[in-house]
């Protein structure tokens, strides 16, 4: 088999870039949402501002890069000259830190949610919005660390078996998480219907409970869209260190450019989940882009 039998796809430039401005659009106002609404400054919220975060840089990055590229097939710059390379290797630190920041805030949001259903009466204390900041900077600091390990030693094997391991092992407790999660919810439904009158309490423990679950729900669909929008370009990464001669891997290689375009559409899926499925940002969104006076709408 040689190069022809697999002819790389090419996607247009403006659909990237299409995609990259509004996908960016999109997060910022999920991200000033979030700053500037007083009704949204709870862990769970911060944690998906930060998910946004990270979504924004991606959507910058790649539409930048394919900027560059149609400028340098244009003949305006340089592809291999030392500052493509050097600003090049930026982009991928940046992409790497935006997949890295994106599974480390899933997995902030599944910790968070697991604590709102099983530890409802302590959660003010366990997750307060100064342990929630500590661990957000954590978060970034550790991504912005290794993004720049895994680019400057991307030869090395072990940089990339690390990565692998992170995200199935993030992949697999967030996804423990979950299961648990419903698992018990089935469990907890079967007993709030066994019991005799049900009352009072029990139906506003009943609700309180259906409303965290619903959350639930809508951040695993939110998961669900991050592993199928990521995962062709991660397997992607893992042909390039497996089987980078083999030409089966390299017909699959022919459609990075699809892959990253399913990579940026999750960026462009996210808020649009947040719309549809949460009353709260719903709310606030209305709010931002109807309110001719933002200031006084947001308190």
């Amino acid at each position: 088999m040689n190069q022809t039998d697999c002819p790389e796809v090419k996607v247009p430039f403006p659909v990237f870039f299409t995609v990259g401005i509004i996908s960016l659009a999109e997060n910022l106002l999920v991200v000033v949402a979030v700053i500037r609404s007083r009704n949204l400054h709870s862990p769970m919220y911060c944690f998906m501002c930060s998910l946004a975060a990270f979504n924004t840089i991606a959507s910058v990055t790649k539409t930048w890069e394919n900027l560059m590229i149609a400028l340098a097939d244009a003949g305006h710059l340089q592809k291999r000259g030392p500052p493509e390379t050097d600003l090049d290797d930026v982009m991928d630190s940046l992409l790497c830190m935006s997949f890295v920041g994106s599974i480390s805030s899933f997995l902030a949001i599944a910790v968070d949610r697991y604590i709102t259903i099983f530890h409802a009466l302590r959660y003010h204390n366990i997750m307060t919005m100064k342990r929630t900041g500590a661990i957000l900077g954590l978060i970034w600091t550790l991504c912005a660390v290794l993004a720049v390990l895994m680019v400057k030693f991307s030869d090395f094997k072990f940089i990339m078996i690390c990565f692998i391991v992170f995200f199935i092992i993030s992949l697999a407790t967030i996804c423990f998480l979950y299961v648990y999660m419903f698992m018990m919810a089935r469990i907890h439904a079967k007993n709030i219907a066994a019991l005799p009158g049900g009352g009072r309490d029990n139906s506003q423990h009943h609700r309180r409970w259906g409303s965290n679950m619903r959350g639930a729900l809508t951040l695993t669909i939110l998961f669900g869209a991050f592993v199928v929008c990521w995962a062709p370009f991660f397997v992607h990464l893992i042909i390039i260190m497996v089987c980078p001669m083999n030409p089966y891997c390299e017909c699959y290689r022919s459609l990075f450019q699809l892959h990253v375009l399913m990579m940026m559409s999750h960026a462009l899926i996210d808020p649009a989940i947040y719309a549809f499925r949460m009353a709260e940002l719903r709310h606030t969104f209305r709010k931002m882009l109807f309110c001719s006076d933002c200031k006084s709408c947001l308190q």
